[in-house]
């Protein structure tokens, strides 16, 4: 992931005050905890997925877990020794089997004053003095427990002269624990890893695959929550910074905290929309709203999305469109999602040269192709390609990014469109993914009635009542539609379950109704069923919105009496346009 180094500046008048500095070095130092741990846990994730696809004698391997630790806790503790010690045949001792690189310190050993020991190679600890080095306040050992029993020490001396400052100290005992933690979690890991691959060789080759499948939904599993926490960092972060400081709209650095957080919402966003069409797929309810779709404009808005990144790395961005292509009938967000796909990773595995779009008509179809003058890929690795979670080892960049999900995503869209995908690739060659789409696809009949079964209603008149009734639970999705609604020039009643939603409406007769799905006290459906069914409340527009996005949530909406229906998290200009269709606000100087 993308660092950030910017701070607060430390010249400013309001950060002067030492109750601010201290609010933000604490900051600093809840943001070191979080690197150091998604560092050290993104190096063992790449460990036990390279356990997970080869065989041990050539992979992953303890020792290389261990070091690991030694090595990044090392780094995060500014170059402070460490070791750890594991357990031996006989249960009186320990050998000192890893170090760090820096400089051998000797650890006393208290309550035995006096007796020091030297955190070097080989050195032979009795278990008696690593308890109480355990013991110590504070502590110099931490014990690696498994669940048969201790396999080891993680020993780290008290410095003479504290290297970290004195925030990250207060923080030190609760990332010694957790990096401990993360030790134990991976050697079982390891282990399970390894059980499997003995089960998979016992069984035969048909379920090896299986096996396989299963691991790299564990390691997806782990690189996902990875994924989530580094964003979540960055957001968590700068919040507070912003909070700290008191938002001043035309601060630069202001709004550049904003920027970040901004942009690690919608990284955020689309981890999330990966792994629910994944869902879809699998449960066979990934569903596509097909329209007549303006390929020009589409294809120059996709490219825009992606000139940024394209402009970091110093690449040509490229397009080449034939003029006979004006239009196709498609879902216009799933093509332009399937080509963001493309477009992201030709950038991502693109080091120098260009990336571009090529559309060209062929028969009755479209070929949208996304070159680019990357690494390629081997022949090897174009087999795996649209396998789910499977992700190419990245030298261009620091580490792999994403689920591994898009390539697989983007061929289902296509299929559901009746297209297909190929791919043409060549080691330190680039490649070429081409996506084949009918212009006019056939719809199938029953789905076609199925459409005009669940059509809505005749749009309703204008209104000129701006009093909005808001029905939602959650005090922060509450929060934000009343603040920008009210902005817009509504009179926005805010209700927190349907009980104060019926005494509200005993006073005040709405304009628009807006409700979630999911009530404390009762089904938002069952509400608006309940209001289509009292003539006094049969005509005011209804709109759901909901955290549900499966195939058929909108139909069950619809035919429940809803007039529309939005998903969250909230698209707030699309909830703006879906209210002005009911109500219209009167114009200024009107």
């Amino acid at each position: 992931m993308q660092q950030y180094s910017s701070l607060p500046e430390q010249n400013s008048q309001v950060d002067a005050t030492p109750t601010l500095l201290a609010t933000i070095q604490q900051l600093q130092a809840e943001l070191w905890l979080e690197r150091s741990l998604n560092k050290l846990q993104s190096r063992l994730n790449d460990y036990l997925l390279s356990a997970s696809v080869m065989t041990v004698q050539v992979g992953t391997t303890e020792a290389d877990i261990f070091q690991t630790v030694v090595n990044e806790l090392d780094i995060a503790l500014n170059n402070s020794r460490v070791a750890i010690a594991l357990s031996q045949v006989q249960a009186t001792f320990a050998k000192v089997c890893y170090v760090s690189s820096s400089p051998c310190p000797v650890v006393e050993v208290m309550p035995k004053k006096g007796k020091k020991l030297r955190l070097k190679l080989a050195q032979v600890i009795e278990i008696e003095d690593l308890q109480h080095l355990v013991n110590q306040q504070p502590p110099s050992a931490w014990p690696l427990a498994s669940d048969s029993g201790i396999v080891g020490w993680l020993i780290i001396p008290q410095a003479p002269r504290e290297l970290l400052t004195a925030s990250q100290v207060q923080l030190k005992p609760q990332l010694l624990t957790r990096v401990t933690q993360q030790c134990t979690d991976a050697l079982a890991q390891l282990q399970q890893i390894q059980s499997w691959q003995q089960h998979s060789q016992n069984i035969g080759s048909s379920n090896q695959e299986l096996e396989r499948t299963n691991q790299l939904k564990n390691q997806f599993l782990a690189n996902t929550s990875h994924e989530i926490r580094t964003p979540l960092s960055s957001i968590i972060g700068f919040t507070h910074l912003l909070l700290a400081q008191g938002y001043e709209p035309t601060k630069e650095r202001h709004q550049e905290y904003l920027n970040i957080i901004q942009s690690s919402g919608k990284h955020l966003l689309a981890l999330i929309n990966d792994i629910l069409d994944l869902s879809k797929i699998e449960a066979n309810q990934l569903e596509v709203q097909q329209e007549e779709v303006n390929v020009p404009e589409l294809c120059r808005n996709v490219l825009s999305l992606v000139k940024e990144k394209a402009a970091n790395k110093g690449l040509k961005l490229r397009l080449e469109l034939d003029p006979t292509v004006k239009t196709l009938v498609a879902d216009p967000l799933r093509l332009k999602q399937m080509l963001l796909n493309l477009l992201f990773n030709a950038v991502k595995f693109t080091q120098t040269g260009a990336v571009g779009l090529q559309v060209l008509p062929q028969d009755a179809t479209v070929h949208f192709t996304v070159w680019d003058t990357g690494i390629g890929i081997s022949k090897i690795n174009q087999a795996q390609l649209f396998q789910p979670y499977f992700q190419i080892a990245n030298s261009v960049t620091s580490r792999d990014e994403g689920t591994g999900l898009g390539l697989v995503v983007t061929r289902k869209l296509a299929e559901i469109h009746g297209g297909s995908v190929e791919v043409e690739s060549e080691v330190n060659s680039g490649s070429r993914f081409t996506i084949i789409l009918p212009i006019k696809p056939v719809m199938d009949m029953s789905d076609k009635a199925d459409e005009e079964d669940i059509a809505p209603s005749s749009p309703l008149a204008f209104s000129t009542n701006s009093e909005i009734l808001l029905v939602e639970d959650d005090l922060s999705n509450g929060e934000l539609m009343q603040t920008y609604l009210k902005r817009l020039g509504y009179c926005v009643t805010w209700s927190k379950n349907a009980t104060q939603m019926w005494s509200i409406l005993s006073q005040l007769q709405p304009g628009v109704i807006l409700i979630d799905v999911q009530l404390p006290d009762e089904n938002g459906l069952n509400v608006v069923q309940q209001l289509r069914q009292q003539p006094q409340y049969q005509m005011i527009p209804v709109i759901a919105q909901t955290a549900m996005a499966m195939k058929g949530d909108r139909e069950t909406c619809l035919a429940a009496g809803v007039n529309e229906y939005i998903s969250k998290p909230i698209d707030l200009p699309l909830l703006a346009k879906l209210v002005s269709k009911y109500i219209k606000l009167p114009q200024p100087n009107s």
